[in-house]
């Protein structure tokens, strides 16, 4: 009975080290994708990069937003493969207008 206990309790104690490690690694991820999609980008400007916490089974996302001079802002995202770690921009969306009331 006591040789299965310690198995059990070593497995238990390694728990908060693996969710920390994770938390660092999902951290590094973000950064990573966020650098990554910046580097992408030719237009002038400080763009606002939001990353998606943990992207989907196969891929990062990011939502990027440039100002423009002109005052419109341009929407991207941005795809980072997780396999290959490359990433792609989209163009840019198309600006909405406000509705005329």
């Amino acid at each position: 009975m006591h040789r299965l206990l310690t198995p059990a309790l070593i497995a238990l104690l390694a728990l908060p080290a693996a969710a920390a490690s994770s938390e660092d690694a999902w951290e590094a991820f973000r950064a990573e994708v966020d650098s990554a999609c910046r580097a992408l980008l030719a237009d002038p400007g400080e763009p606002l990069v939001e990353v998606d916490p943990f992207g989907s089974a196969s891929y990062g996302v990011a939502l990027i937003t440039l100002a423009l001079p002109e005052g419109t802002p341009d929407r991207y995202v941005c795809i980072f493969d997780k396999h290959s770690r490359a990433a792609e921009l989209a163009g840019p969306f198309p600006a909405i207008a406000p509705e005329s009331e």
